[in-house]
């Protein structure tokens, strides 16, 4: 099982970013951080890399769900999606497969929402 879905957009890597944003909160997600990669490679470690930020995605109902059947699951939330610049200029969009990440969790209630959350986000990615 791969722990991500990924699609290469045709889009510059600012509006995928924007594409990316409105996409997912029209399947109910809220980023509730951004973290520029690149930038921060830069200013701590000196480093060059390409573009690379991650959004840190969040349904806040399937968040609670999720909270209330595992009350230490917010260990693997929330959903990062990746937005990120190849050497030959291609943008890449990769969401985190919620199944994957929780597969460890022996718990039917966290399956079951990790299930819904997954087609959500997949739905985001196939349609960008």
């Amino acid at each position: 099982m791969s722990y991500h879905f990924s699609t290469t957009v045709s889009e510059s890597f600012d509006k995928a970013i924007e594409t990316v944003t409105a996409r997912l909160k029209e399947k109910g997600f809220g980023v509730l951080t951004t973290i520029d990669v690149q930038k921060a490679m830069k200013e701590k470690i000196d480093k060059d890399i390409n573009p690379y930020t991650i959004l840190g995605s969040c349904n806040p109902g399937y968040a609670y769900k999720a909270l209330q059947a595992e009350n230490k699951i917010g260990t693997m939330l929330p959903c990062n999606v990746v937005v990120q610049q190849h050497d030959d200029g291609s943008v890449e969009v990769s969401a985190v497969d919620p199944m994957a990440s929780m597969q460890a969790i022996e718990n039917p209630a966290l399956g079951a929402v990790a299930t819904e959350v997954r087609a959500m986000l997949q739905e985001v990615i196939k349609g960008l």
